[in-house]
């Protein structure tokens, strides 16, 4: 457990777990309460730039002929892949970086 709090007064690694546990709702939350914590900060941009990338091309996967249906599926599949991973990371306490989302949120997170 980690021993820092989130202004929120749950523990930071608990409350950067919860932005992905709960995508978009989770994240919002936690940018309009976290006053203090850059990992938590930093979780919740990454849930938003992630999921909401994931989502974007799974609504764009739609109008694909024929494919998109398995497009969808594999999307589906990465994002629960992902959802997991990051799960397990936030709860770890580690600032673990999604290859695209991850640098777009930190550099985000310097200009708050």
């Amino acid at each position: 457990m980690s021993p820092f709090r989130s202004s929120t007064g749950l523990p930071d690694n608990l409350a950067a777990a919860l932005c992905y546990f709960i995508p978009f709702i989770g994240p919002i939350i936690f940018l309009a309460l976290e006053k203090r914590s850059r990992f938590v900060l930093f979780h919740s941009l990454q849930s938003l730039i992630a999921f909401g990338a994931l989502m974007i091309a799974h609504v764009l996967s739609g109008f694909i002929p024929l494919l998109g249906p398995l497009v969808a599926a594999l999307l589906s599949l990465i994002g629960f892949a992902v959802w997991l991973l990051m799960i397990y990371h936030a709860l770890g306490g580690r600032w673990f970086r999604l290859p695209w989302a991850g640098p777009l949120a930190e550099s985000q997170l310097r200009q708050l």
